[in-house]
């Protein structure tokens, strides 16, 4: 039987809730400049180098960086104020994308990749912090509709970001966008600052490296003493595994190769990444319709992800006109959004408050090896001969796997759930 509390709607609680409220547009503008700095930073690598390692590369060093940094951020999301946390990060994040300014010619690729190093690692400290955060805002009853909506933002914000900064590059150039990513961070730092926010009073803990790797290690022998835990936490690295760093390379590519809009396709680059974001959005808001916040139709909605993803990434391969493939993207990230939003809202109701910050964290880990590690196999499938179309017919293949394996396991593995007091429950599999 699953346990879930009656869920509030989306303007009831952007409504009601000052908090939640605050948060949300904080998330909005620094979106907004991120996928302006993403588009602009890949079209300036590609246009400098013209390779498609190079901007391979990029995407790998925005994924291994806050990889490097999970263990720390992990407990530092556990350990302090996740307020002041996010706050510190965005105004550092501002400071740092100022400096991507100065790439300019060829030889200066390294001091972007540099920058985009700094700038992702300060966000694995964000986004622990954040996910963590919000149940302590919200309300039990509130928790998937704010899960949902922010979701949905992430991916409106791509659409419209993505779209405006794939403008702002193909009609007057890059460098704005810059300008533009370094002021929402502070605006988003505003915002976050409205936050009134009483954290739980932290345990008592040594300082110290040992001490602070101690407590990660708390994390991981918490998931592997609950592997039906761990079994969800690896689901944004699976999808990002066999398509999200895959199909970010391949995109610039396309763009900048085949359907070329604007200048160096930084529009239809543009273009492409907005039809994700609908999909991203749409996806999970339209499937929560089904599934409401139960823990069992969240579960099964994680294997329909898969088929839907590869639906999408069959309809684009073939690369049978422009608007296909941007239909067929809006499909593969429609799977995307369920996966994402529908894996986190049941780490958001299962996992102890002591730990949250430190299990989110080691789950962004877990995605962004798996990012870095397909963004290299992007680029490295895009000059080994296959093509733009045979290394879409291969991630097509491989993200059936995972799907294949969830259901799988939902046959033959008990779930832990919490129940309204916060103890684990442990049910049954789901066997239909």
């Amino acid at each position: 039987m699953d346990h879930s509390t009656p869920s509030v709607g989306y303007s009831t609680l952007l409504r009601r809730n000052r908090n939640y409220r605050s948060l949300w547009f904080g998330e909005i503008v620094s979106l907004f400049g991120d996928w302006f700095n993403l588009i602009a930073s890949a079209s300036l690598i590609s246009s400098l180098t013209e390779s498609g390692l190079a901007v391979g590369g990029l995407f790998v060093i925005r994924m291994l960086a806050p990889f490097l940094v999970s263990p720390v951020a992990g407990v530092f999301a556990d350990r302090f104020n996740r307020r002041r946390l996010l706050i510190a990060s965005d105004l550092a994040r501002a400071a740092v994308v100022t400096g991507f300014l100065f790439v300019r010619q060829p030889e200066h690729v390294w001091i972007l990749y540099v920058l985009t190093a700094v700038q992702l690692a300060i966000s694995g400290f964000f986004f622990p912090a954040r996910n963590s955060m919000l149940p302590d805002i919200v309300s039990p009853g509130e928790l998937g509709t704010a899960n949902a909506l922010s979701s949905a933002t992430w991916s409106v914000m791509l659409a419209v970001g993505s779209a405006a900064g794939g403008l702002v590059a193909g009609e007057w150039g890059i460098y704005p966008a810059f300008v533009i990513d370094a002021l929402t961070f502070l605006l988003s730092a505003f915002f976050i600052s409205r936050i009134r926010y009483q954290p739980k009073p932290a345990e008592a803990r040594p300082a110290g490296l040992g001490a602070a790797l101690g407590e990660y290690l708390e994390g991981l022998k918490y998931l592997q003493a609950h592997p039906d835990i761990f079994a969800v936490s690896l689901h944004k690295a699976a999808i990002s595994l066999t398509v999200s760093g895959v199909f970010q390379v391949i995109t610039v590519t396309l763009a900048e190769r085949v359907y070329v809009i604007g200048e160096g396709g930084g529009t239809s680059l543009g273009l492409l990444s907005a039809a994700a974001g609908v999909g991203t959005g749409l996806g999970p808001i339209l499937a929560r319709r089904f599934t409401g916040d139960r823990d069992g139709d969240l579960r099964r909605a994680l294997s329909w992800s898969y088929v839907i993803s590869v639906l999408g990434l069959a309809m684009t391969a073939p690369l049978a006109g422009f608007g296909v493939v941007m239909l067929g993207n809006l499909i593969r990230a429609f799977g995307g959004g369920v996966n994402w939003v529908f894996s986190t809202q049941i780490l958001l109701k299962a996992l102890p408050d002591r730990l949250r910050g430190r299990i989110f964290s080691t789950e962004f880990a877990f995605f962004t090896l798996g990012n870095a590690v397909s963004a290299a196999a992007g680029g490295w499938l895009l000059d080994s001969g296959l093509g733009i179309s045979g290394s879409l017919w291969v991630i097509t293949v491989l993200t059936m796997i995972p799907g294949l394996l969830w259901m799988l396991w939902m046959r033959s593995h008990p779930r832990t759930v919490l129940v309204d007091a916060g103890a684990e429950l442990t049910v049954g599999p789901l066997n239909h």
